[in-house]
């Protein structure tokens, strides 16, 4: 991947994430604002890429959840960004509790950031870019939404899963090649479907070969608990062997562990499809067995320590069917209803 280059004859710079929300939220904010340069950044990294932000008259932030074990940093930090320059942060995960309220924040946890990005900047933008937001809350869960859903009226639905689809199997086939994402954003911000993209079908299939021989295993693999169904080191895709380990184990979350030798522990991806929240719940159960996790309410991820693993995994089980339980006494479907 190449180094960053500042072009000082730029005026905005588009910080994303690299999955298919941020990728799409990227390229809805380069459409608006097609003169930007777009860095791919995670939560944990913002902080000091935020450095790149120096002269630039516009700070477009897109779809980068807020790592609370330095949000106040961050927060400050980004309070001297919006002194220096226009900011606009865009995001749909949980905030902190505590100070960020200030007017350049655009949150809904109850909508994707492709989205939030094309409300925010609406104004800048072709009504036919609404199409990028739709892959991109497709890729993200979220075309349920009631305006994705009167969006996706204006299309064929049919065209519109097959376009997001090759668009979100190439995207995880890529992993962290940037170069090739950018490429992906420049082609989506002038609203070009993914299929006439270069490269796409070929990642797609390829992805989707690879998930079909890591669904085969983890339907061998898969072991359950009570609530959760899990695998270990499925050797794949961790949000797609999450979702299969759920399927097979015939549990209503799903968690897929890949073992991280430099961290001596494991890193676990959720995906749920109970009404509980699981960021709120490993927020407080994954730090008591000397690990980090959060997320959304149905698609979150933990690092825990291995010797602490099987113990947190029995916790996390029992926490999630009493949250469970009290939902279903209370009479709750999920956080956006």
């Amino acid at each position: 991947m190449r180094a960053f280059e500042r072009d000082h004859g730029i005026e905005t710079i588009i910080f994303t994430h690299g999955d298919s929300d941020g990728i799409c939220s990227g390229a809805i904010a380069k459409s608006a604002y097609p003169d930007s340069q777009v860095y791919f950044t995670s939560p944990v990294s913002l902080l000091q890429k935020l450095e790149l932000a120096k002269g630039y008259r516009r700070v477009i932030i897109c779809d980068i959840a807020i790592d609370e074990r330095t949000s106040a940093e961050l927060l400050q930090r980004l309070k001297e960004v919006a002194q220096e320059s226009d900011l606009i942060y865009i995001d749909h995960h949980p905030v902190p509790e505590n100070g960020w309220t200030e007017s350049w924040l655009h949150n809904d946890p109850c909508a994707c950031s492709s989205e939030l990005t094309y409300k925010v900047l609406a104004k800048r933008l072709n009504r036919d870019v609404r199409r990028v937001a739709i892959y991109g809350a497709i890729g993200d869960y979220a075309d349920d939404t009631d305006s994705v859903k009167q969006w996706c009226e204006d299309w064929d639905k049919r065209t519109l899963f097959f376009e997001a689809g090759a668009l979100i199997q190439a995207v995880i086939y890529s992993g962290r090649e940037f170069d090739f994402k950018r490429v992906l954003v420049e082609h989506l911000a002038k609203d070009r479907i993914p299929s006439s993209i270069p490269d796409v079908l070929v990642f797609a299939k390829k992805c989707s070969e690879l998930e079909e021989q890591l669904r085969l295993r983890i339907k061998k693999q898969v072991k359950s608990l009570q609530n959760i169904a899990y695998v270990i080191d499925p050797k794949g895709y961790k949000s797609k062997s999450a979702i299969y380990a759920a399927a097979y184990g015939q549990r209503k979350v799903g968690a897929s562990a890949e073992y991280r030798q430099t961290k001596h522990a494991y890193d676990v991806s959720f995906r749920s499809r109970s009404p509980v929240d699981l960021n709120l719940i490993l927020r407080d159960v994954a730090p008591r067995f000397g690990g980090t996790g959060g997320g959304l309410a149905e698609a979150a991820g933990a690092r825990i320590p291995v010797a602490n693993f099987k113990a947190f995994l029995n916790d996390l089980d029992t926490r999630i069917g009493e949250e469970e339980h009290r939902l279903k006494e209370e009479h709750i479907i999920d956080k956006c209803h």
